[in-house]
């Protein structure tokens, strides 16, 4: 394939109508600063360009919103242009991960308890063991940890008490804190106290959204209404991750309320979605209503992309049907695989294949053999979402079966 310039700009020819997009991004459950997803987008969609053969480039946003960008793609004969905002909510999550070692043990206890004791753990190793294992990581390596620190600890003053004097054994107990610190200031490495806060942010409220979340997202329905008042050819949304269950409630508002008369497309994309992880638990009752009111609506195309070679995400598992609140005539999500077995090269998957982390971001990087999914084609070119998958038929392995336990959407 002839590979071109992803960085040089061309200007469009005389006539030549400019496809015109409104992106809005939803991390998932993330504490730093959005710039990381811009410098991303600009690597990434570099790499694709110049494997792909088409033209990218990223300019300063010019739209308002806290942050984002503009890019420009050019594919073929046929160009398109594309604000891209991140909807942040980063100081959210930041507010939610105790920097108290204590609490976050705390948050071991509660989080287990709402998904063993409710039985959403056993429900949601019925669809994929990759994300549960994911889940219980956090808790068994921390475990691990006090284990270990209470463990040098006896040593110790097992040592004093027979050496020193009896009275020394609870001296133990003096390393025990300091060996926990000494983990905890090497968690950018197992990501272990990162996990814990995540998994506990939807079990402390059950599965329901907590009230600052909940004004969050009115603000994110806010913005994208705007944009659907405006001159684009696509108002497209994309959620990642925890990002994924947050997009369906803010769709789902934003569609009951109605949307603006001669609106442009409205198009859904969820990536390496964990619905699962938060719609089987009891309270999430809100998740669980929109997830079936949206799966009906003509007025708007999702489609949901996973990987099985993704170990954090529910892979190929329709969030909708699993949940168990598939209603009839449920038209979404169009299921889909990013195939990373296909579409990463032999030596590539090798290289990323035990990078758990780095894979659940696969979906917004290049692939070096790619498919029909192209995120960068998706949010940077000249077709919408609904024309790009048209006709195109879900994936055979994708899972349909209703396993959760708690289905109530009162």
């Amino acid at each position: 394939m002839t590979r071109m310039d992803p960085l040089t700009p061309k200007a469009p020819a005389q006539g030549e109508r400019l496809f015109r997009r409104r992106v809005f991004y939803i991390p998932g459950y993330d504490p730093i600063h959005p710039r990381r997803y811009r410098e991303l987008y600009r690597k990434e969609a570099a790499d694709q360009a110049a494997i792909s053969g088409y033209h990218i480039t990223l300019r300063p946003k010019t739209t308002k919103g806290p942050y984002g960008w503009r890019v420009q793609g050019t594919m073929g004969a046929a160009m398109a242009e594309a604000d891209i905002e991140v909807l942040v909510w980063s100081d959210i999550v930041r507010d939610s991960m105790s920097p108290s070692i204590p609490a976050t043990y705390a948050q071991l206890v509660r989080t287990a308890w709402a998904y063993i004791g409710s039985g959403a753990l056993f429900r949601l190793m019925r669809l994929r063991k990759g994300p549960v294992i994911a889940a219980l990581y956090p808790i068994v390596f921390l475990l691990a940890q006090l284990a270990f620190a209470c463990a040098v600890g006896w040593g110790l003053g097992s040592i004093l008490a027979a050496w020193v004097h009896p009275a020394l054994m609870l001296a133990g107990v003096i390393p025990v804190p300091f060996i926990l610190r000494w983990f905890k200031a090497k968690d950018g490495k197992v990501f272990a106290y990162y996990l814990m806060h995540d998994y506990a942010f939807s079990a402390r409220w059950n599965g329901a959204n907590p009230p600052a979340l909940e004004q969050r997202m009115a603000e994110f329905g806010a913005a994208i209404r705007q944009a659907m008042a405006g001159d684009y050819d696509e108002v497209l949304v994309v959620g990642h991750s925890s990002g994924a269950h947050l997009g369906v409630q803010v769709l789902a508002d934003l569609l009951r309320a109605g949307l603006p008369q001669g609106h442009p497309p409205l198009a859904f994309l969820s990536l390496g979605q964990v619905v699962p992880m938060v719609s089987f638990l009891p309270g999430a009752t809100r998740l669980r209503a929109d997830l079936a009111f949206l799966s009906t609506r003509d007025d708007i195309t999702w489609v949901d992309v996973t990987a099985p070679g993704d170990g954090c995400a529910f892979a190929l598992c329709d969030p909708v049907a699993v949940t168990g609140v598939a209603p009839p005539g449920q038209r979404w999500p169009l299921v889909i695989s990013a195939a990373f077995t296909k579409t990463l090269s032999p030596a590539r998957w090798k290289e990323l294949r035990w990078r758990f982390f780095r894979l659940h971001f696969q979906y917004l990087c290049a692939f070096d053999r790619p498919g029909d999914y192209d995120y960068f084609q998706i949010t940077a070119g000249p077709r919408t979402l609904a024309a790009r998958y048209a006709g195109r038929a879900p994936s055979n392995s994708r899972i349909t079966r209703a396993v959760n336990r708690f289905t109530s959407t009162a």
